[in-house]
């Protein structure tokens, strides 16, 4: 009888092997469906390459950009499958917005920008100050931001708090003052079902100040929108990667981590 127990449990054994590792295959998988799932249709993490955001965002934050705010489009879609054209269950973006879209000339690279021009607006720049539709836009003079210049000095810079036509306030750095590159600029009128993408580091941003035949955005087809930026998760000193968890007691910048994006 003993002997046959054993035998019987040696089979048991055997049997449930398999099973166990087909189980495991069927919750990997579908964790991996959840992660396309959320990755598609709700977030998607993305990290700030450049300093054309700052003060609002800086190099080396890692923000959550909620993808359903605007309705879905191919770039939604991971590899921009052209599974369908346009958008659909569409919502429009506010003036204010800070907005991730594929680069209309490459329809590829990822840019992230504040929407500043909806369709029809006229805009235009005047010795550094921002007109929409003729009037100019409020701007107040705050503390100012230590951050580096074209030039690599690393200083104060003066700051601004802009409020836009609909209220919306978000800080604004002017590295060369009001003489910078695209300062004087437009006016653009933006075409119908087409965004005016800005830098809230304003001398120091390609945005839609700069047409695409110059290495510029340009107008921004509602297509090209992937979602806005919500919040900021992780953020590390420039040059420092996520990935060197040692260097983290130095590098991360805690007072930036769970902020949302405004």
């Amino acid at each position: 009888m003993s002997q046959t127990m054993t035998e019987n449990a040696s089979r048991a054994t055997k049997k449930s092997e398999p099973e166990g590792l087909g189980e495991t295959v069927v919750v990997i998988l579908q964790a991996l469906l959840i992660a396309l799932v959320v990755r598609t249709l709700l977030f998607q993490p993305f990290n700030i390459p450049s300093g054309s955001m700052i003060p609002t965002l800086e190099i080396g934050d890692y923000l959550f950009v909620s993808k359903y705010a605007y309705g879905y489009s191919r770039y939604s879609i991971p590899l921009g499958l052209p599974l369908f054209e346009g958008r659909i269950l569409a919502s429009p973006p506010k003036r204010g917005d800070v907005v991730v879209f594929k680069l209309p000339r490459d329809n590829d690279t990822d840019y992230i920008k504040r929407v500043i021009g909806l369709p029809g607006d006229k805009i235009e720049m005047k010795k550094g100050r921002l007109y929409i539709n003729d009037a100019l836009v409020e701007r107040e003079p705050i503390e100012k931001a230590q951050t580096e210049d074209l030039y690599g000095h690393f200083g104060p810079v003066a700051t601004y708090m802009e409020t836009l036509p609909n209220g919306v306030k978000h800080k604004i750095i002017e590295i060369q003052g009001d003489d910078g590159f695209n300062d004087n600029a437009g006016p653009f009128v933006v075409p119908p079902n087409h965004y005016f993408m800005m830098g809230d580091n304003r001398d120091n941003s390609t945005d839609s100040r700069v047409p695409p035949d110059q290495g510029g955005v340009g107008y921004v087809p509602f297509e090209n929108l992937e979602g806005r930026a919500e919040v900021i998760f992780f953020s590390v000193g420039e040059g420092a990667p996520a990935w060197q968890f040692w260097r983290w007691p130095w590098d991360l910048r805690l007072s930036r981590m769970f902020h949302a994006v405004r």
